[in-house]
Formats: C-alpha cells, structure tokens, sequence
C-alpha cells in the first residue's frame, strides 16, 4: 500500500530497542453477526461474462466517428485526454461499467468517498515522461516548480501524518517495517535489505538507464538485471542469503500489495522494481512520499476525464473488433435498453487488458497466446463504522497493516479530511488472494456469498480490534476477477510482453497497464497516452 521507509524504520530500530512489550489480553465477541447488512457490488461480471458464453446479434444501428477508445479505466481515459489535448476530439470512449475508472473505481456514502481499488499515487520519478507533469500540474496536484525544476506538490494531497503502522506482537508500532518485539539479529538483516535495495535504487546499466526505473519500458535492458526476471523473489532472497521470517514476510506483502502474488511466484526484477524504481524528488515532500484521496485515485479519474466527459458512454458491452476495407468495425450492446450499435471508424485504441482484447479481435487474427498474461483476482470491502476503538500503540494512520495475515489491513478512508479525528469512519479492506492458483482463486471468489466474506472480513479485524461487529453499520464487498496483472517469473522482459502493444495495420492500437507487467497508475496513463501519440503520428502520415 506504501513505499518502505528506510529512514523511518531505522529511527523506530533505535526506539524499539529499549522497548518493553505490552500485554493486552482481548477476547473475541462471540456475538451473532447476522445483523450486519453486507452485500456484494460491482463489478459487471454477468455482462462481461456474455464475451464467454453468449452469441450476440449483429448490430442494428451503425454511426460513423474518427476514434473509438475501447475501456474506460487509467489507460483509456489518458489516451483519450491525450487526444482532446491535441485537438483530435471526434472520439467516444466506451465503458462496460456505470461508471468509469477500472481499479480505480471510487464510492461515496454519509461518511465519506472511499476506493474500490487503487488508493494512491507516490511522488513520480523526475524523469517521467513530462506528459505525467502536465497532467499533474493541470490538475493542481503539482502547483509550480523551482528555479531547480522539483515539483511543488498540493500539501492538500500528500497523504497527512500519521502515515501507516504494522500490528505486530500486541502493539500497534509505527511503519510497516517489522521492527516491535524483534531481535536485533533480524533487525540488523533488514536493514541491510533496505541497503542492498537503496543500492540497486541507483544502479544503471551499461546502456546508461536505470537498472529500475518507471515506466518500465524506461529501465535497463542490461541481462544483469533483466536476468533476474527469470527466477522468483523468494529465490533471490534465498541466494542473497536473507532467512529472516519477518523479513520474508515484508517482502511477501510487498508482492501481494502491488502485484496480487507472493514472493514464490513473483520475478525477482519485479520484486526489486518495488524498492528500487521509485527516486521521485520534490521541493515539499521527501522520496516515497505518496498523494492520496479519500476516493483513493478516483480523484485522478475525475481530474483525467473532466473536459471529455460527454463523450464516455457506460454500460456499453462492445463484443467484437474488426477491420473492414479501410475502417474499424467496433460493435457493441447497451447493457441496460440492449441496443445493438456498430461503430465505423477510422482507428480504435484497445485500452482493454489481454484476456479482453484477444476474445474481441478474433475475428481478424488468432487469438495472442495466454500463456504468460496472468491476473490476480482481489477482494476489497469497503466497512461503514459508527464509531472506532483502537488498540495500544501508534494512533490510527492512513495504512494499517496486520502483521502475519492474508489480508492486507485496511486504508482510513477519511484520513485526507480535515475532521477525520471523528469516530465514524470508513475503512477500506483489501485481500490480495493469492493461497493457491488465480484460476481456482477466481472460482472461490465468484461462487462464495456476500455472507461469507463478512465472517472472513469480521474474524480478521477481530484479532486487532476485538468487538469491532458491534460498531460495523455494513460491509460492502467488491470482487475483482482480475484485478491486475501478474509479474511471474519470466514476464516482465518476455517477447510475448513486448509484442503485445504492436498496433495492427496502424488502425487499431493498444494500451492498458498489462502491457507494461505492472499495474500502477503510472505505467497505465504511459501506455495510454503512448497510444494516443502513436495514433496521431499514423494520422499525420
């Protein structure tokens, strides 16, 4: 959920030293939670489902337009903002769901807005591609830069102290570094992790880039580096000799927060990328730093989609993408009056991930082999409370994360506001579930009930805040089939990820942030705007 801090961790290594532990002894209610309203959300995997199962009708109405942008998630929305920036404005974006966004779907209730997926955006790297700047500065999230070009960023929006806490051993300790109740002999083995990932944070390779950087199209290919995509994080551990538990277990909810896998089936290069990619630098706030909404990146969707905003159709199921003469064919029913309608365009840009694209194109070429495009699905809730009790420790921050659990705690979605001292709140809970394969994981997802992912949700928040039902007023629950892509091993530097976002006939184009490996806000508004600009340069022609 959060960038390490290595600063941090080893200014609590001090404080923890000396540190007593702190008995408390809770027990769990055994109260009945029948009484707790919870229900299952989003998104439209019944209407998805109709590209799998259905064999829909040819359209009945045709319209003609220049651009058709497939997908309104990040990548969509920044093609599509790339394109009204450069005055190409006779475009539609089509979306499957109400409402626009992919993982970074937002909702609001009496409390707050809170996220569906994606919550934050850390500081960029300076040598992002100025596109991002723009767009951050046009939105008031960077306010000016100095004499030396380091962004001024909106103090609105860095997330405000305290910033997150780990639950370990009885007590809430400040960062989510393990670092209570540990020996020094562990201690010690951190800290030379974090050295050892500070010194790859700097490295480059005999190309002259950084060996990790973001957009990933942007690092190294030196094999040095590129090399370790081809083994797991739990081996580069291993090899590098860290046995520490604690650490292995920071190292795996790193994998699982980012990427939805853990450190057995993740690329080493991904791995490190977490650590090592991130050098953003600013003249208010220090590296790792991260900016942040009470609706998570849901701000950033309001902010990239706001000029085009009658041009984005929801609830458009588009079931088929063909080239025809010299147009695209994009076809595509309302999911709610069921009207057919055919779009005849002159290009169209696929900001769809990889399992959606290939069924949508398999009219025109064979379908692009699966065979390393890997999703990992998630659950996320969204818990409304009437009033909030803590435990011992650092105060309630805007990660909270449980040490040795599954999931990966909860964000305070009312963190960014300014009364957020108030007992009602909502937290948002995110489970990454990654116990077995993302095929039979999605299977569980979709055939378990509302009702049994609130006893998951309920027993889990139970270890740290006993009682907790009888302040819950509902639980909303969110299913992401794939949530993101996966960075296994031998992914992330595959030809395969490569080839993918070559466009066909310099008609059709692709964006989205599988075709990166790594789904990140960054590396999705990157593959969206490279396509628009790859658009318009075939448009010129």
């Amino acid at each position: 959920m959060i960038l390490f801090n290595r600063r941090s961790f080893l200014i609590n290594s001090m404080k923890a030293i000396g540190a007593t532990m702190v008995a408390s002894s809770f027990s769990c209610s055994e109260s009945s939670n029948d009484n707790i309203p919870a229900s299952i959300v989003g998104a439209s995997v019944a209407t998805g489902h109709k590209l799998r199962f259905d064999k829909l009708p040819e359209p009945a109405l045709t319209e003609e337009i220049d651009t058709i942008i497939v997908g309104g998630g990040i990548a969509g929305l920044s093609a599509a903002r790339f394109l009204y920036k450069k005055n190409h404005r006779n475009f539609k974006v089509l979306e499957l769901e109400k409402n626009i966004g992919g993982n970074s779907a937002y909702g609001v209730n009496h409390i707050s807005a809170y996220p569906w997926g994606a919550h934050y955006l850390p500081i960029p790297n300076q040598e992002n591609s100025e596109d991002l700047f723009d767009f951050l500065k046009e939105a008031d999230i960077v306010t000016s830069f100095n004499s030396n070009g380091l962004p001024v960023y909106n103090e609105y929006y860095l997330c405000f102290d305290p910033e997150e806490r780990l639950f370990i051993n009885g007590y809430w300790q400040d960062g989510i570094i393990p670092n209570f109740g540990i020996s020094d002999q562990e201690r010690n083995e951190i800290k030379d992790f974090l050295l050892l990932m500070e010194n790859l944070r700097r490295k480059k390779g005999i190309d002259g880039k950084y060996a990790f950087t973001i957009p990933v199209d942007f690092s190294s290919q030196d094999t040095e580096f590129t090399a370790l995509d081809n083994i797991s994080m739990a081996e580069y551990l291993k090899h590098k000799g860290f046995t520490s538990s604690h650490l292995n277990w920071y190292v795996d909810y790193c994998c699982r927060d980012d990427y939805g896998t853990n450190v057995n089936n993740t690329s080493a290069w991904a791995g490190i990328h977490y650590f090592a990619a991130r050098k953003g630098d600013a003249v208010n706030a220090s590296p790792g730093t991260v900016l942040t909404w009470p609706e998570g990146n849901g701000f950033l969707v309001k902010k990239l989609s706001e000029k085009f905003k009658n041009d984005i159709i929801s609830n458009q199921l588009v079931y088929s993408v063909n080239v025809s003469g010299d147009k695209v064919h994009v076809d595509c029913i309302d999911s709610q009056n069921h009207k057919t309608l055919r779009y005849i365009c002159k290009e169209c840009i696929m900001a769809t991930p990889q399992f959606i694209t290939s069924r949508l194109l398999n009219r025109i070429y064979e379908k692009r082999p699966q065979t390393t495009f890997s999703y990992a699905p998630w659950m996320v809730a969204n818990i409304t409370l009437k009033e909030f009790k803590d435990r011992k420790g650092a105060p309630l921050s805007w990660d909270n994360v449980f040490y040795d659990s599954k999931s990966l705690g909860y964000v305070n979605a009312n963190h960014q506001h300014e009364n957020s001292y108030h007992d009602k709140r909502v937290i948002t809970y995110y489970l990454p579930l990654t116990d077995s394969d993302p095929v039979n994981e999605r299977k569980k997802l979709y055939e378990t009930d509302a009702q049994y992912w609130k006893s998951h949700i309920i027993n889990d928040l139970s270890q740290i805040h006993p009682q907790i039902d009888k302040s819950i007023e509902n639980i909303e629950i969110w299913r992401w089939g794939h949530g993101m892509v996966r960075p296994i091993p031998g992914f992330i530097w595959s030809n395969e990820r490569k080839s993918a976002r070559h466009n066909i006939d310099h008609k059709i184009f692709f964006a989205h942030s599988d075709l990166s490996g790594i789904s990140i806000f960054e590396e999705a508004f990157y593959q969206g705007t490279r396509a628009a600009k790859e658009l318009l340069k075939k448009s010129k022609v």
